[in-house]
């Protein structure tokens, strides 16, 4: 076994393998870049070497540097996470000829699996069903508009060497395709290295399916099961489960016996994930097919960890260092049920755009990964709660900052339990005391999607996101029991706020009485409430139930008669409350019933008009302007791209105008809500 290793990587992946290390009595060496010099993960490793500057290009990408920081180290082994060099088969052949162990499989199933065209070859020889496509050699736009003429729309064009949502567009007609060829070449190019993209014909009400496979260097490959990965936003995940709520015994035997005979194929060792696409029109399963191999660990591997037992990245280590696998496929069961959220810094009321800045307050629902390399828990389970279990992986910290730099993940919420149902109420509560502020993030949308009653039938498709959600996230529903209850809330807190205010020393004739009777004003609609004692009236209707919050306390929770309970977020702005829980931020304005009749006079501020200006919504880089002063512009006309996070989004005019001035150049780094030209 290892004596020491290296994890080329960062963030809370890095944090997760150095917990399992740690746990095996196996030392570590991290690496950093000048944006992650105080990350947590170089604070839990042994040892930490500063590879360069904070672009990844610069610094995770460079294999010189990690091969340097083992030698400089001693280290005997890598471990590359996910993302950066994981996939790359010369660093693995680089690693080799230094005598370095990789901790993942061979260089020559990353080679074959890596490219999305060879691979698809690969899995139909293996007897693998693979989408219909073209996976040759695109030439240009118009050879890609022939192709997907031929094909038939929809069709989907991805980076050869893409993953992670990178490098993919989905065309619904020619204008698409010659809209989107080059935008993805591009992106493949400055994400991968790699230009090539291939055409395949998309699957309509898809579910996207993954089977995990394990494999030794004695020739032993497992498969643990299948997670279910449908729900996603411009095709990244945003929630994984294990099993899936669709595969029966049968489709997942099938599954995974494909997929053992495609690993197989290419000598595979290690951990990997087979990713299918299921037709979810079809109720037999059979309609299966091989999208893509990821020769690595996956994001979402604890969802596996939770219900199969195994730790996963300590399988990849003891792989790595020639041992064979205990397991046997009959020793892989499913106990119970897992599911992930992922917790991205992106503003969900601002279209997802992603947000980047300084975590001024950061709270998990329960510890993270802490500076002693522990969890709250094993992998397997994390701290017991209720009838389930939950986890938090991350690689954040309160004052610390989310770069421009890298992904814009802040944390992995995971959660255990006996039953699906039991797994998505347990992450509901655990999403309701999960405080982040300084940044936009996404916990309120991940909340409205467990409560969501397509989630909860296990009716999902990749397209749940924009069918479901066709205008924006503004919150989840709110039913009138549920507000009238959130009134009572906001009333007794300013009846709490106001009581201890008027207990401070020195005032005239001693302390005036608060009163009970108050108007609570909710979007349009106002609410008398009449506070009682453990109870209020709410517009003639009796609410019962507490809420422990105190002045000064910025989590509280309220609990029912009927012995519910709801984790709160509690924010005062003025007369204002801002309660948020179940997935929406209410805002209540609260006024002693008899002032009531004031508020209406109350002067509103109007915003200014902003329609003739393009406004970067988020921070990144304006990779090309599309139009010049003086041109005419049409309503959904793109107008510039700018990248953030590795992402090109295309912004397009909003009305119909010409283009008075541009202030920004092509390359140039822009700030949220910079302007980057004017309409006349």
């Amino acid at each position: 076994m290892f004596s020491k290793i290296l994890i080329a990587n960062r963030g809370e992946i890095a944090c997760r393998v150095i917990q399992t290390a740690r746990k095996m009595g196996i030392a570590t060496v991290a690496v950093y870049s000048d944006a992650d010099r105080n990350a947590p993960f170089v604070r839990m490793a042994d040892e930490a070497v500063h590879i360069g500057a904070s672009p990844a290009a610069e610094s995770y990408l460079i294999p010189e540097k990690i091969i340097a920081a083992c030698k400089q180290t001693g280290a005997e082994a890598v471990h590359p996470g996910y993302g950066f060099l994981s996939e790359r088969a010369s660093f693995v052949e680089a690693l080799e000829a230094e005598n370095i162990a990789f901790i993942g499989p061979p260089a020559g199933a990353i080679a074959a699996m890596g490219d999305k065209i060879e691979s698809k070859k690969l899995a139909k020889e293996a007897g693998v069903n693979v989408v219909p496509g073209f996976v040759g050699e695109i030439r240009d736009t118009d050879h890609a508009v022939e192709i997907s003429n031929d094909i038939g729309y929809p069709v989907m064009m991805k980076a050869s060497a893409g993953g992670g949502g990178k490098g993919m567009r989905l065309a619904w007609s020619e204008a698409d395709v010659r809209e989107g060829f080059e935008a993805t070449k591009r992106e493949g190019l400055n994400s991968f290295g790699d230009d090539r993209v291939f055409i395949e014909k998309f699957i309509e009400n898809p579910r996207h399916i993954e089977i995990q496979i394990l494999g030794d260097k004695h020739g032993n490959i497992l498969y643990l099961n299948e997670r279910e990965c449908s729900i996603q936003r411009r095709h990244q995940k945003v929630v994984e489960e294990a099993p899936s709520p669709f595969v029966t015994p049968k489709m997942r035997k099938a599954m995974g016996e494909q997929c053992v005979a495609l690993a197989r194929a290419v000598d595979y060792h290690s951990a990997g994930t087979v990713e299918l696409i299921v037709s979810g029109a079809d109720p037999t399963g059979e309609s299966f097919y091989f999208l893509e191999m990821n020769t690595r660990l996956q994001v979402e591997h604890p969802v596996t960890e939770a219900i199969t037992g195994v730790d996963l990245v300590e399988q990849m280590i003891r792989v790595a260092a020639g041992e064979k696998l205990e397991l046997t496929q009959d020793d892989i069961g499913i106990d119970g049920w897992s599911i992930e959220n992922r917790v991205y810094a992106e503003d969900p009321y601002r279209g997802f755009l992603p947000s980047t800045g300084r975590l001024v307050h950061y709270s998990p629902t329960v510890p993270g990964w802490t500076d002693d390399g522990e969890v709250a828990g094993k992998p397997r389970r994390g701290v017991a709660h209720g009838v389930g279990s939950v986890r938090v992986d991350d690689g954040v910290f309160e004052g610390g900052e989310v770069s421009m730099f890298y992904d814009p993940m802040i944390a992995k919420l995971i959660t255990w339990a006996p039953t699906r149902e039991e797994a998505a109420d347990l992450q509901i509560e655990a999403l309701d005391r999960f405080r982040i502020k300084g940044l936009g993030h996404n916990v309120d949308f991940l909340s409205a999607i467990m409560q969501h009653p397509r989630f909860r039938s296990g009716e999902l498709t990749t397209g749940f996101i924009a069918e479901e959600y066709p205008d924006g996230f503004h919150g989840a529903a709110i039913s009138e029991d549920f507000q009238r209850m959130l009134a009572a809330i906001c009333a007794g807190n300013e009846f709490t706020w106001q009581s201890r205010a008027r207990r401070i020393s020195g005032q005239l004739d001693g302390a005036l009485a608060v009163t009970s009777e108050w108007m609570v004003k909710i979007g349009d609609t106002r609410h008398e409430v009449i506070l009682g004692d453990g109870h209020a009236m709410v517009d003639g209707h009796r609410v019962e139930g507490n809420c422990d919050w105190l002045p000064g306390m910025s989590q509280a929770t309220a609990t029912t008669a009927d012995g519910a309970t709801y984790g709160l977020i509690v924010e005062r702005d003025g007369a204002n409350w801002i309660i948020t829980t179940r997935g929406a931020a209410t805002r209540a304005l609260v006024l002693p019933l008899r002032l009531a009749s004031h508020e209406s006079r109350m002067i509103e501020k109007i915003p200014p008009d902003l329609s003739k200006l393009l406004i970067c919504p988020m921070p990144g880089m304006l990779v090309k302007l599309h139009v010049g002063e003086g041109d005419e512009v049409q309503p959904g006309q793109p107008l510039a791209t700018v990248e953030a996070m590795k992402m090109e989004n295309i912004l397009r005019a909003e009305k119909e105008g010409v283009i008075a001035k541009i202030n920004a150049n092509e390359g140039e780094s822009l700030a949220v809500d910079a302007v980057i030209l004017e309409l006349e």
